[in-house]
């Protein structure tokens, strides 16, 4: 593990107008590669806004933002100039919500009040209805409980009401047995994971991750966001593919069968819309949490410091090692139809730049790192080897399932900065 030499550094400081908006922030002059790297997203790869923060041993090394909240041409019939991304802002970081869930559930699992091998009966026995009643709770987490989307036509709004979507899963059929293949739950995770939290607790899922999570850390990170909060908010800019781009087998699968799992997951999920501050409000954890890179990056340290930071401890060190651990892995997720490696609750490093078709479909991460993409490239993690708490978010999404070129990148530089010097097996190496 590399360390920093001395903790009582003075950090360096950045305030540079660009055409691209004001860059700012401070780093660990160790870390200026991760700070050219961030630069370099907007000069080259059309970053809009974004922000990006590392942790090593708990302290904060790189805590940068830039560029506009809204794309400058959504502002061109407003009055004055775009707003600026600035250090209160956050946005939507989609799937990299499941991680924040994730964490949450393992401070039950090691506080014993949740167990992974235990039936999902146990603590919800509605769920056992229609053919789920073998359901664990360690499958519940790693993809392979069957119910990765609902058959049935969902509500305009469905999404924002945590009891009609829970009571939708309990009436879902599972599309194969669970626990026999995995395919990536992609909203669904949030009601499978968030309604375990919620029966063993007592608290809503997103109290409770407030409580146990946000709180203690300090993070700007909310699985349902307060009103008062809602002005931070930048706008997501959707990702529009070149003309004659290559679709990937996801996407030819959506187009070719509006009933195929990858069309009901992608279209059939209750009316998100990620510029909807009515989703905003709700929980719903499989895709709207809303964070800068600071909240992510905060609610991994702990994680990546020995389960335990600041004298609070959040898990013990048996569920720390269970979390980095691989639980499924399979060459064609049922789902995403590429090659996927979950850990509980968390993405693994993925490398399929090889693949035919999927060579931006990619997550290169330290063998030991665990944490969770979002839709458009957003991203937090933890990887406990280098002790290192990780998070980039951005308003404008980019190409791909998994990280495009401009999450990558900052990745790619923090790794080269603590020592490591490849990623050819698919994982950063020394």
């Amino acid at each position: 593990m590399w360390v920093l030499p001395d903790w009582n550094y003075t950090l360096r400081e950045i305030q540079k107008q660009t055409p691209y908006g004001p860059l700012r922030g401070t780093y660990a002059p160790d870390f200026e590669p991760v700070a050219a790297a961030f630069e370099a997203n907007f000069v080259s790869h059309g970053e809009v806004g974004a922000s990006v923060c590392i942790t090593i041993e708990g302290k904060t090394v790189v805590d940068l933002w830039g560029g506009y909240k809204r794309a400058p041409r959504d502002d061109d019939t407003q009055q004055g100039a775009p707003e600026p991304w600035d250090a209160e802002t956050i946005c939507v970081v989609y799937s990299s919500t499941k991680g924040a869930v994730a964490l949450a559930a393992h401070t039950l699992v090691s506080a014993g009040e949740l167990e992974l091998d235990a039936p999902v009966k146990k603590y919800w026995p509605e769920f056992a209805a229609n053919g789920k009643a073998s359901a664990t709770v360690r499958m519940m987490l790693d993809h392979s409980v069957g119910v990765p989307c609902m058959r049935e036509t969902l509500d305009p709004l469905g999404c924002c009401d945590w009891d009609y979507m829970t009571r939708k899963l309990e009436e879902e059929e599972p599309f194969w047995k669970p626990g026999t293949r995995n395919g990536y739950h992609m909203m669904n995770f949030g009601w499978t994971v968030g309604e375990l939290i919620r029966r063993v607790t007592g608290q809503s899922m997103g109290q409770y991750f407030a409580e146990a999570i946000a709180g203690p850390t300090g993070a700007e990170c909310w699985i349902g966001l307060p009103e008062t909060h809602q002005a931070r908010v930048a706008r997501i800019i959707p990702y529009r593919p070149p003309k004659g781009a290559v679709m990937g087998e996801f996407t030819q699968a959506v187009i070719a069968d509006r009933n195929s799992i990858q069309a009901l997951a992608l279209f059939n999920n209750g009316g998100f819309n990620a510029n909807d501050p009515r989703c905003h409000a709700a929980e719903i954890g499989g895709g709207g949490g809303l964070a800068n890179a600071r909240g992510l990056a905060r609610i991994y340290t702990p994680f990546a410091c020995g389960g335990s930071l600041n004298g609070h401890q959040y898990v013990d060190a048996d569920t720390l090692a269970g979390m980095g651990e691989v639980a499924v892995a399979t060459h064609e997720d049922a789902t995403l139809l590429l090659p996927t490696r979950f850990g509980l609750g968390f993405m693994k490093s993925m490398d399929n730049r090889r693949s035919p078709g999927v060579s931006t479909d990619s997550v290169i991460l330290g063998s030991a790192a665990f944490g969770h993409v979002g839709a458009g490239g957003s991203i937090g993690f933890a990887d406990p080897a280098e002790h290192m708490g990780f998070g980039y978010v951005m308003n404008r999404q980019g190409p791909g399932i998994l990280l495009n070129e401009r999450g990558q990148s900052l990745i790619d530089a923090a790794y080269r900065v603590v020592g490591c010097r490849d990623n050819t097996p698919g994982v950063w190496i020394r």
